[in-house]
């Protein structure tokens, strides 16, 4: 019998079985005493977030593999104005440095704007400390990506082909699975593949 954890990824560490530097995303489910379970798909070490945990190979390559189009969804904020032009750029699909093909179509929504001496007291320290050296009142913008492919940091990586710097990153929904919004950082829960926290 397989077994699906639904993990809220904190901020610092990396999604990997083992790491020299850091602490890895399977330090949390060690007391499992599971040595079948690995990460579904990526999420690096400065984003937090969905992340899902399994022993079944199968489920886990039909919610990474690209020919499978599985959606996920992600908060973010900007440092940078996101114009209407730089949101279409981005949602038609943009060369990523580096690469060959153009990354798939993507849908963007944009929630709010601020500016960085707002903003600054709510990032995490690492973050906040990184970003304190630029003018506080550079524009931030806030909202959602939806992407269906996985490339290495593909989020950052389009967001500064638009001259945008990513603060904060978070995935809140994978597929049809959704981040509880009561599943605080570090925790996990136990579900069936097929789960919907909407339900």
């Amino acid at each position: 019998m397989y077994h699906y954890y639904l993990f809220h990824k904190p901020f610092g560490c990396v999604t990997a079985r083992r790491d020299d530097r850091y602490p890895t995303v399977m330090d949390w489910f060690a007391g499992l005493n599971n040595p079948d379970l690995s990460p579904v798909g990526r999420l690096d070490r400065e984003t937090e977030g969905l992340l899902l945990i399994t022993d079944d190979g199968m489920f886990n390559r039909q919610m990474t593999r690209p020919e499978f189009h599985k959606e996920k969804t992600y908060t973010f904020t900007l440092l940078g104005d996101l114009t209407e032009e730089k949101r279409l750029a981005l949602e038609a699909g943009v060369l990523l440095n580096g690469e060959d093909t153009p990354t798939a179509p993507a849908r963007i929504t944009v929630t709010g704007k601020s500016t960085l001496g707002a903003v600054l007291p709510t990032l995490h320290p690492e973050i906040r400390e990184k970003s304190a050296h630029n003018p506080q009142d550079r524009p931030v913008t806030f909202g959602t990506i939806t992407i269906t492919e996985g490339r290495n940091r593909q989020i950052r990586r389009m967001m500064k082909t638009q001259r945008l710097l990513v603060l904060q990153l978070k995935r809140i929904k994978m597929g049809e699975i959704t981040l509880p919004s009561d599943l605080k950082p570090g925790e996990w829960m136990e579900i069936s593949p097929d789960f919907d926290s909407n339900r």
